[in-house]
């Protein structure tokens, strides 16, 4: 939506389509605000829009209290692009900038510091530093209000510098200071309490006027025993049942789980993370019900019908300056950024597909919330069980298991040795050195040749991984990749989405499971070893594993969606 009247109307409409696609403020009262916001409709006179939410706090506009602007799922346009600014806005979102600097962030994009701040504060109005500053105030937001860590400690997990630019940002974002910011939860007494009686330092120089205490230190143990509540926002109908499926089939015990009933399930997931690691849980919703409207220090998203809604998710780090890392991470697994609305204009016009969008609105393309893990598990081929036993040699074992998680999976440095068994070993080997990256700015089309390029990997596989653990969703569009299915419109009509038109095609089994279009556009025969059978028929699969296969364990076969791609 480019046309500023467009975008009014939008407003006024309280369309919540566009949260997060643009952001709107008011001059007359200084706030800055999501599409869908339910206040009184301003006056078109008073309002600018702002293409990110870091742009418009750049501007002076500080967040709306009732909408929680900096809450709304990202722009699905940044899944999609594949140049500079898209590729920084999605290393930004992973933390890099945090981690690495500015100078980190250009190294990665083989571009200068100073071309990346230009090119990102043409596009949204605010530059590397403004966008990661957006980042971490959002972050202390929902610590602030959903942990009773002090906030000395907090503002340094969040990833601030020092605890007079914490304050300095919290004031003006949010127009209040920290204490005043978690008191506005609802909670802040009981979270205060509970601060005191069990808080690391908690007989620490009470701060003054609800600002942290600059003379405190960031040394004090980060971690969250009890776990950080969170509600992972959507836009649009969401297929969880499917997408459960999905990650039930492929679940590797020690280091995923699934409990509950379809239904009710709740996925469970071990995290190795740039700081520690972490352990995630993420409900299952239940089906349409009336929601109860968030706490303010959680989401509100704009829950009306099929306009969006939230996952549950609980997050215990060991170290909270990891946390952001981790949402973006789960955000991918889940792909909660995705625009289902453009998704089902583009797709449903398709004759074949038409039928299948309307069928399962809200069918979505999972990502991974480990890409080098992914990457393994794909090549490695065979049932999750082969993985398992990877993970049990070879992964760092958590010092107390919870529940069936007990491992990390191994990062690829672990499984370069030589009795780790190829193809494993040649892809580890790349990803270790850095032949090979799969982070979130990777770019996706270098990449995918590189790892077609590998012995044992080839096209297919680099196609599953360039969808899933690169995040493309314009993946299976290659001209010429018509099926005989009767897809008279052709791949080439899906464009940018035909990740989510495999997704449909496999789950109404028009399209045999894990079959990936290579990129000469030859689809694969039926009877051609897919991503789920490993790396090549009578080919070793992991150390001392059988060959990749279809699992004979003569258990009654999952639906057919559900077996597309099953090693990853």
């Amino acid at each position: 939506m480019r046309d500023d009247e467009a975008r009014y109307e939008a407003v006024t409409s309280r369309d919540a389509r566009f949260d997060g696609e643009f952001f709107f403020a008011v001059v007359t009262t200084g706030i800055y605000c999501r599409p869908s916001c339910p206040a009184v409709t301003p006056k078109r006179v008073n309002v600018r829009f702002f293409p990110s939410a870091a742009a418009a706090q750049a501007a002076g506009f500080r967040a709306c209290r009732r909408c929680r602007p900096d809450a709304v799922p990202g722009s699905a346009e940044w899944n999609v692009r594949a140049d500079l600014v898209g590729r920084a806005v999605r290393l930004i979102g992973d933390g890099v900038v945090d981690r690495e600097g500015v100078g980190g962030l250009a190294r990665r994009l083989g571009y200068s510091p100073r071309q990346v701040q230009r090119q990102l504060t043409a596009e949204l109005g605010a530059g590397p530093v403004a966008l990661a500053r957006a980042r971490r105030a959002h972050t202390a937001r929902v610590l602030l209000q959903t942990t009773a860590l002090p906030v000395t400690e907090l503002a340094f997990a969040a990833g601030f510098a020092s605890i007079r630019q914490f304050n300095d940002t919290i004031r003006q974002i949010y127009a209040g200071t920290p204490s005043e910011l978690r008191a506005a939860a609802g909670n802040g007494g009981a979270v205060a309490r509970r601060t005191t009686a069990a808080a690391p330092g908690a007989g620490a120089r009470r701060p003054r006027d609800g600002f942290a205490d600059r003379s405190a230190g960031g040394s004090a143990d980060r971690s969250a025993p009890a776990g950080i509540p969170l509600r992972l926002a959507y836009r649009g109908p969401y297929a969880a049942a499917e997408i459960f499926d999905f990650l039930q089939l492929r679940a590797v015990p020690g280091v995923e789980e699934i409990r509950g009933t379809r239904g009710e399930r709740t996925y469970r997931r071990t995290l190795r993370l740039t700081h520690g690691s972490g352990i995630a849980e993420v409900d299952e919703p239940a089906g349409p019900r009336r929601r109860r409207r968030p706490p303010a220090g959680l989401v509100c998203p704009a829950a009306r019908g099929t306009d969006g809604g939230w996952l549950e998710c609980r997050l215990r780090l060991t170290d909270l300056r990891d946390l952001s890392t981790a949402v973006q991470r789960l955000r991918r697994l889940f792909d909660l950024d995705a625009d289902p609305y453009a998704v089902a204009e583009r797709l449903g016009a398709d004759p074949l597909l038409g039928p299948l969008v309307a069928e399962r609105p809200g069918l979505r393309s999972p990502g991974a919330a480990d890409p080098e893990e992914l990457a393994v598990r794909t090549v490695l081929g065979g049932p999750p069980e082969h993985a398992a036993a990877l993970v049990r040699r070879y992964g760092k074992p958590l010092d107390a298991a919870d529940g069936g998680l007990t491992h990390l999976f191994p990062a690829p440095g672990n499984l370069t040795g030589a009795e780790v068994a190829e193809p494993v070993r040649t892809l580890c080997t790349a990803l270790a050195d850095g032949t090979v990256t799969l982070d979130a700015g990777a770019d996706r089309g270098a990449t995918e040749r590189a790892l077609a390029a590998l012995p044992g990997v080839g096209p297919r596989a680099a196609a599953y991984l360039r969808m899933r653990a690169l995040g493309d969703p314009d993946v299976g569009t290659t001209p010429g990749s018509d099926q005989e299915q009767g897809a008279t419109a052709g791949p080439a009509a899906w464009r940018p989405w035909g990740a989510y038109a495999l997704h449909h095609l496999w789950r109404a089994g028009l399209l045999p499971a894990g079959e990936m279009p290579i990129p000469n556009g030859t689809p694969i025969p039926n009877g051609t070893p897919r991503p789920d059978e490993g790396p090549g028929a009578g080919e070793p699969s992991g150390p001392g594993e059988m060959p990749g296969a279809e699992d004979p364990s003569g258990a009654a076969e999952p639906p057919t969606y559900a077996t597309a791609g099953r090693a990853g």
